[in-house]
């Protein structure tokens, strides 16, 4: 039996951008920053940052470009992924990146909390805060409302 899976829970390094493929599936790429913070031997803080690409695609591509934004607390499970392509210069050149699977957005305030895992909540609990007139995104052509989002 394989496994491949890749969970992760960081703050967007850049806010997401959108492409369309040939065949006309959305496709979403972005940056989150995880950090790791332990106490050496000498009893000093050190902190690690380690930034992933990650990619979406379909309706969640279309949730994280319409959601997602540089700073936001993101949670993402999903598949690592390699690929490989000859750059223009001809150099062999290659980027993992994890495929999106599922996605859950923090608190919108949490960018500002300064650590990945402060605050958390899913989604669904920032939401349900809310009157129900703003949880209703506009209807207006390839909007998508809140509602339909699937977490």
């Amino acid at each position: 039996m394989n496994v491949n899976k890749a969970i992760i829970c960081g703050n967007l390094t850049r806010d997401p951008e959108e492409r369309t493929l040939p065949s006309g599936q959305s496709v979403s790429s972005f940056g989150i920053a995880t950090n790791r913070v332990w106490t050496n031997a000498e009893g000093q803080k050190q902190e690690q940052v380690e930034f992933h690409n990650v990619v979406a695609f379909g309706k969640l591509a279309e949730i994280c470009n319409q959601y997602l934004t540089k700073g936001r607390l993101v949670y993402i499970e999903g598949r690592l992924q390699t690929r490989t392509w000859e750059s223009q210069d001809g150099t062999k050149r290659n980027r993992t990146e994890i495929v999106a699977e599922t996605m859950q957005m923090g608190p919108r305030s949490a960018a500002t909390e300064g650590s990945v895992g402060a605050g958390f909540k899913p989604a669904q609990e920032e939401t349900e805060k809310k009157p129900a007139s703003a949880k209703k995104a506009t209807a207006g052509k390839g909007e998508i409302k809140v509602e339909n989002i699937p977490f």
